[in-house]
């Protein structure tokens, strides 16, 4: 539901920018739209530092049901957002207070709720169960380009440009009851670690202290995300403004697209949990960097509805197989204490370098260059830099999960037990 939200803003950022900027010429009215959707990503990191705290403190159901509320209330406030026409720059303004609240929310979304799956799996399923965090963000896709389909097959165009649009940001608010059974449902993987160790006991070490990690997951971000940004949310607009496709072609590619990381996701679980997750990133990273620009040359050489869907099928179960073992590893990076901390920041910071701007930048590439290819090499260049951090990592598929926090809490408590014996 939160995904779904989020999603929403790329099928209809072409009415957006219409709507809430000055007339101008539509590719400027879009990179603006498109900047609004980045501005929502700058406050992604202190989401993750912030909600990521309160939840490695307070719970992750908590930190959950926190993200979701806020998640809401940004989206809904995009959907009431009055147009330009009405109120001059109070109009931008408000989409960007929406977007702003939408990418905090996120910023600590991602990271409970994975550590929330990690921590509720046993210890050879644990690539599995993260994998529905992935096939859950492919499901919003679906959804999120569905609800554009249907509006855009059953509402007369003009209508859906005017005010169509704003019915799924609307629908948004949702989100609350489903909040609200989580809260009263969900059991909470920290409840035991809190309950168990004391503040002095447990090791204190901040995200500095783990620096190298936190490095290494930022770069393994960097790739996934660029490709999953160019794939699964731009393309649509890229098929509509680019190849001249109709809005129900394109949301009906993103909705393929969509449901191929739903179905593949937990099968590349299981592939890592086997075979690990280096092995899995390696292949599927691999295939993304050689395979995404002879996609652009297809769907320009022939951009037709068959081309946009088989080149954003197939690229979509390469995303698909990439995100299990990057979640997976992600949560096996930091110790538990500051799990969800760890991972909200890495993420937040990551998404925000190259997926938050990323349809801006090649909306922008592609007006001054006059390349129509340059999405693809947007994701090469991002996925090479990448490339390095999944030769670098430790693979720790088959590790306890909580090893490492398990003995620097003991380290600490014999510590401690040291140090009162000398005094």
């Amino acid at each position: 539901m939160e995904y779904f939200d989020l999603t929403l803003y790329t099928f209809f950022a072409i009415y957006i920018g219409r709507l809430i900027f000055p007339e101008h010429d539509p590719s400027i009215q879009l990179m603006f739209s498109f900047a609004i959707y980045g501005v929502g990503y700058i406050a992604r990191p202190f989401g993750g530092i912030i909600l990521g705290r309160y939840a490695d403190k307070y719970g992750r159901k908590k930190g959950i049901n926190l993200t979701l509320m806020l998640m809401a209330v940004g989206t809904c406030l995009i959907g009431l957002a009055p147009t330009y026409a009405m109120v001059g720059i109070w109009s931008p303004i408000a989409v960007v207070v929406g977007r702003l609240l939408q990418g905090f929310s996120a910023g600590g979304e991602t990271g409970a709720s994975t550590t929330l799956l990690a921590e509720m799996a046993p210890r050879k399923q644990r690539g599995f169960y993260v994998s529905w965090q992935g096939a859950s963000q492919g499901l919003a896709v679906a959804a999120a380009a569905s609800l554009a389909w249907v509006l855009s097959l059953s509402m007369d165009p003009g209508d859906l440009a005017a005010w169509g649009w704003r019915i799924p940001f609307i629908a948004g608010v949702l989100i609350v009851p489903v909040g609200f059974y989580l809260r009263k449902n969900l059991e909470d993987t920290a409840a035991d670690l809190h309950a168990s160790d004391s503040t002095e006991a447990r090791p204190q070490a901040t995200l500095l202290s783990k620096w190298r990690e936190a490095l290494i997951g930022l770069l393994l971000l960097l790739g996934a995300n660029s490709a999953y940004t160019i794939v699964n949310l731009y393309m649509p607009t890229y098929g509509v403004k680019e190849l001249g496709l109709s809005p129900a072609i394109s949301s009906g590619a993103a909705l393929l697209g969509g449901l191929l990381m739903f179905s593949i996701s937990p099968l590349a679980g299981k592939l890592t949990d086997r075979y690990g997750r280096k092995t899995i990133l390696i292949i599927s990273r691999s295939l993304m960097i050689v395979s995404i620009y002879p996609a652009f040359l297809a769907i320009n050489a022939s951009p037709t509805a068959m081309t946009l869907l088989i080149c954003i099928a197939y690229l979509s179960i390469l995303n698909a197989l990439g995100i299990a073992p990057l979640l997976a590893a992600l949560t096996e990076l930091f110790p538990r204490h500051m799990r969800v901390t760890g991972m909200a920041t890495v993420y937040s910071v990551a998404v925000t370098i190259s997926g938050g701007f990323g349809q801006f930048i090649v909306t922008a590439l592609i007006e001054f260059t006059k390349d129509p290819i340059s999405p693809a090499y947007y994701v090469i260049g991002i996925g090479i830099v990448s490339f390095a951090a999944v030769l670098m990592f430790r693979d720790r598929s088959h590790d306890d999960l909580d090893a490492d926090s398990i003995e620097s809490g003991l380290v600490t408590v014999q510590a401690a037990q040291t140090a009162s014996l000398a005094k």
